[in-house]
């Protein structure tokens, strides 16, 4: 697991979680971008990325 992975996944779970329950157009896009993020930041490190939607609040198996 690399370092720079971990950050990223951690800063695209910020991000999404901050803008996830806004209703705007801005915010839903702002929640894409960060789960974008925290998937890059998955995958550098070996793990399957996010499938949900932003929001949703589903636990992956």
């Amino acid at each position: 697991m690399s370092i720079e992975g971990k950050a990223k996944e951690a800063a695209g779970f910020v991000k999404e979680e901050a803008f996830e329950h806004g209703d705007s157009p801005a915010s839903k896009e702002k929640a894409q971008e960060g789960r974008d993020l925290r998937n890059e930041g998955r995958v550098e490190d070996g793990k399957a990325p996010k499938t949900t939607e932003p929001g949703t609040g589903h636990k992956e198996k």
